[in-house]
């Protein structure tokens, strides 16, 4: 086929006038696909973007029984029973490696917060969206990088610090200090205090202002200045809109109980419900697209799965051979659907007790230490392990795994969605797919707000101002009030225990104070039986390895891997 003059000259032509187009013209802009250029236009744009965010967020913290238990897995907390060393810290030398998902999961995860932080960020000044929309945003991505980075040195120390939007693959990061990256974190948490919403503005489970201080006074301890770190912490507990909640409140509160039992029964953990003392929550549904949890599977926080016991396991049986609990194992009445993996330590059993017992978050309903036998067919039915703790003690998995004392925080008794029962009188559940903390989960609360100010005094050298906070706390669970002269960093660290114990992210508090070996090495136990109890913890796991994968990428520059770590 012959192409004709005219045909060649119009070609010529558009190849010219292309010549002359400005370069910016030419960048691809896709149309029937979602992108970067495409997608960060809009008021709704960015909204979905933030909220991205706070999903990747809560996946890292929140979801699941594997990465974010690895917060307390391995502590002063508590330790794998299942006796699996190479898995959930059963031994720090089989488990935390530069190759191992602990150390690759989290690093990824924070940076993978952070990069969705810098598009919005780089994106937001060609945007559509109003003055006021844009620093509302700005604050948002802002605390979520700040949080991000702060949690990157808790875990790893110094770490590359990056601020822009990857446009190309990049080789050469090198990592900054500890305390550059602490002060990263701090510059976009006090951009993020000054302008994001209070919290009386915001939906529940939104970050406030209040949020952000109460992570830059964290922060700000981290970096040694205490002036400040009291200042922000002070603006979250002299806020009007906060206190801790001291009267029965919620969803159960006619039922036997006290406050802090009600702190955490479902529908209780947002102001919404009249809880002035929740300052972060992480919002969960059951069968509700982005609820995360389901009746069908197990999804979403799984601590009633991990630190429930299991007697459904025990193997002894009443006078007539009939096992006195229900054969599923999953009873309302004995923790859920447990199946008795992470195995409190005997500090958090009973050594933070003995300051006072009588302590509210001790109580028979706050600390179970004793189960009722749930199977009616059994002559023992209705009456107390406890009263045959001889049979029931009688084996290493008895004590390890069967019963041991635990939070009843971790599960919802009584509350467990309707989807899941099995027998609804029995209150026997599903066992192929309960096992979530069917409730909506605290990341920041108040109680943990004064605590952290009172490090800071005892910091700043005020151990009489750092009783007075801890006293706050103590004093709404009834308990024996603390001298100034009893208070020191590991008194702080037990009180945190009694308050907060497995909803505290335990890894991140040890970490950033230094001390993850000490109290590990000193408080966990560990699985009897296996060489060293199976944690064989060491002074250089205060920080977690770079992962040989970021290392081994990095062809560009070096990036320096801790100290005690093998190079792959």
């Amino acid at each position: 086929m012959k192409t004709s003059k005219y045909h060649i000259l119009i070609g010529l032509m558009a190849i010219s006038l292309l010549g002359c187009l400005d370069s910016a013209l030419l960048d691809e802009i896709p149309l029937d696909f979602p992108s970067p250029e495409n997608s960060y236009v809009t008021e709704a744009d960015f909204n979905s973007a933030v909220i991205a965010l706070y999903d990747q967020s809560r996946l890292a913290l929140s979801d699941g029984e594997h990465r974010p238990l690895d917060y307390i897995y391995g502590t002063d907390l508590g330790y794998n029973g299942a006796n699996q060393l190479n898995d959930r810290f059963g031994s720090y030398l089989a488990t935390l490696l530069p190759t191992s998902g602990q150390a690759i999961f989290h690093w990824r995860q924070y940076y993978k917060v952070i990069a969705g932080a810098n598009v919005i960020l780089n994106r937001l000044d060609g945007s559509e969206t109003s003055d006021t929309h844009k620093r509302l945003v700005e604050a948002q991505a802002k605390l979520f990088r700040g949080l991000a980075y702060r949690n990157l040195a808790h875990l790893y120390g110094g770490v590359p610090i990056e601020l822009e939007e990857a446009q190309s693959p990049k080789t050469d990061y090198v990592r900054a200090s500890r305390e550059e990256v602490y002060l990263q974190a701090a510059n976009d948490l006090e951009f993020a205090s000054a302008n994001l919403p209070g919290i009386t503005e915001v939906r529940d489970g939104e970050i406030s202002d209040l949020a952000a201080y109460h992570i830059l006074a964290e922060v700000y301890v981290s970096l040694g200045r205490w002036n400040e770190a009291i200042e922000a912490a002070s603006v979250v507990i002299d806020d009007p809109n906060t206190s801790l909640m001291t009267e029965r409140f919620g969803s159960m509160a006619d039922e036997p109980g006290d406050v802090y039992w009600d702190l955490s029964r479902r529908y209780n953990q947002n102001r919404g419900a009249g809880n002035t003392e929740g300052i972060w929550v992480w919002q969960y549904e059951v069968d509700v697209p982005g609820g995360v949890t389901s009746s069908s599977a197990l999804r979403g926080p799984m601590l009633e799965r991990d630190h429930s016991p299991r007697p459904w396991s025990f193997t002894v049986r009443d006078p007539s051979g009939v096992a006195p609990f229900l054969p599923q194992g999953v009873s309302d009445n004995t923790g859920g659907r447990g199946i008795g993996r992470f195995r409190g330590t005997n500090h958090f059993n009973y050594g933070i007790w003995q300051f006072d017992w009588d302590d509210m978050r001790n109580s028979k309903y706050n600390f179970i230490r004793d189960v009722t036998f749930n199977n009616p067919a059994s002559e023992w039915y209705g009456q107390k392990l406890s009263d045959y703790r001889s049979q029931f003690r009688a084996t290493l998995e008895d004590t390890i795994r069967n019963f041991y004392p635990y939070q009843a925080k971790v599960t919802t008794p009584g509350q467990h969605p309707t989807e899941l029962y099995d027998d609804p009188v029995l209150k026997t559940l599903i066992s192929s797919t309960a096992g979530t903390t069917y409730s909506d989960q605290y990341h920041i609360r108040l109680a943990e707000t004064y605590l952290l100010r009172a490090e800071a005094y005892l910091g700043n050298g005020n151990p009489t101002a750092a009783s007075n906070d801890i006293n706050v706390v103590r004093d709404r669970a009834k308990a024996r009030l603390v001298t100034a002269g009893e208070v020191d960093i590991d008194f702080i660290l037990d009180e945190r225990m009694r308050e907060l114990g497995t909803e505290e992210k335990r890894r991140l508090t040890l970490n950033r104070l230094g001390l993850l070996y000490e109290r590990t090495n000193k408080y966990c136990e560990g699985y009897p039986g296996v060489a060293n109890f199976g944690v064989d913890v060491q002074p250089y796991h205060n920080l977690f390895p770079i992962p040989f994968s970021e290392i081994e990428r990095n062809t560009g520059a070096v990036l320096v891997q801790n100290p005690g770590y093998a190079a792959d």
